[in-house]
């Protein structure tokens, strides 16, 4: 992979800070976040709408460009001309309107791309956080599946001496058959969180990475979460997109009404008739009569369009406080069946250790220390699937209330 240098005032993520940038170390939670949002082929794309809204921002701030009108007439005398110079006065009216909306749009579009990158670096987290999970998982589910696959060579042995069971084997059998099952579903996701991951950091699908390190989070206290909730509006880059296109409707609504008042032009004429050769100069003005249609249609449909907006940004807030506190409720659910897992784990582990060394003196039946170790091994397994769940919780959780991505630092004021 070539080397790659950005600085870090090129990344709106918040919380980011220069980090070192070097896949041979292996890929850490900052490196996947950073690479998504710099390689990202869909934010690639996203960027471009930028150059767009800058365009009508420069269009909204020209001026019109003055219009030249001319004639020639002729009679048998002599031969006349005439020349004009005129400029459209409404444009010039409705231009600071325009640019202002023009302003606000590109403002919108800035923070949509924005919050487009906040939450596919969300999503790196999350395939970030799983491709760790199941590293592990798989250890200990090829844990699993050798000690069962040891264990029915063992009473398969033992059948043909007449020792065992056909019972005993086929059980064994079973129990093989599911280990084996499960850790082929777990290859089939790790294929699939390697794929979406390579895909979404903007990498040839089969790319191997290395990755190194764990990502970590710091459980919100209540009074944390509610004063992250009461900010969102000003953390949200989504929200702050609706405002600012709210914005730029309220300067779009603003020039359609000015634009109800009479359109006018005016100039400075030249001529010279064909009759009498006089030679004239004066002043023309084109006013356009507000009688039927005065811009009422337009109004109409900005002020609809206004009111449209107004909903869809309230609606979108409270989606956004519906699914912080779903997610946060729940985080705090898995928080605590983690804890009384983790409680569990020692002791069990120890009941573990101790069936085997019994197994090994010959003290403990082969079946009941099986039976031991792989409820150890199945408790562990369950431990890192609701550590992951959580992980991926708070870091939903931490894009849905717009707060930093590596400092994790939460601002109450």
């Amino acid at each position: 992979m070539s080397a790659l240098t950005v600085p870090v005032s090129k990344l709106d993520l918040p919380g980011l800070k220069p980090h070192p940038f070097n896949p041979a170390n292996g890929f850490d939670e900052t490196t996947v976040i950073t690479l998504a949002v710099l390689n990202n082929p869909d934010l690639k794309a996203a960027r471009l709408q930028a150059g767009v809204a800058e365009a009508q921002l420069l269009e909204a701030g020209l001026l019109p460009d003055p219009v030249v009108n001319g004639g020639l007439s002729q009679s048998s005398v002599r031969t006349g001309y005439s020349i004009g110079l005129s400029e459209d006065l409404q444009a010039l009216i409705l231009r600071d309107a325009a640019k202002a909306a023009a302003r606000a749009h590109e403002r919108d579009v800035n923070l949509q791309i924005l919050w487009q990158e906040w939450q596919v670096a969300e999503k790196a987290r999350e395939l970030f956080i799983q491709t760790e999970a199941d590293a592990r998982l798989r250890r200990i589910l090829t844990a699993n599946r050798d000690l069962l696959a040891e264990r029915y060579r063992q009473d398969q042995a033992a059948f043909e001496r007449h020792d065992a069971t056909a019972a005993a084997v086929t059980a064994d059998s079973a129990a093989l058959n599911d280990a084996d099952a499960q850790l082929r579903r777990l290859e089939t996701q790790i294929n699939d969180t390697s794929h979406a991951l390579n895909q979404l950091l903007g990498l040839q699908p089969e790319t191997k990475l290395r990755f190194t390190g764990s990502a970590e989070f710091r459980a919100l206290s209540r009074r944390e979460f509610q004063s992250a909730v009461a900010a969102l509006p000003r953390r949200r880059a989504d929200l702050q997109a609706l405002q600012a296109g709210y914005q730029s409707q309220e300067e779009t609504l603003r020039e359609a009404v000015l634009a109800q008042f009479p359109a006018m032009s005016a100039g400075v004429q030249q001529g010279k008739s064909a009759e009498e050769g006089v030679h004239t100069i004066g002043f023309t003005v084109n006013v356009t009569l507000p009688i039927f249609n005065r811009n009422r249609g337009q109004i109409a449909i900005q002020r609809a369009t206004h009111a449209v907006l107004f909903q869809t940004y309230q609606a979108r807030l409270d989606q956004a406080v519906s699914e912080a506190d779903q997610l946060w409720q729940a985080a705090q659910i898995m928080a605590r069946q983690l804890q009384d897992l983790q409680a569990r784990l020692p002791s069990e582990e120890k009941i573990a250790a101790a069936a085997k060394r019994s197994f090994q003196r010959g003290n403990l039946d082969a079946a009941t220390y099986v039976g031991l170790e792989l409820n150890f091994q199945a408790e562990q397994a369950e431990a890192i699937r609701l550590r992951a769940s959580l992980d991926q919780a708070q870091a939903a959780l931490e894009t849905l209330l717009g707060l930093p991505f590596e400092s994790r630092e939460i601002n109450l004021e």
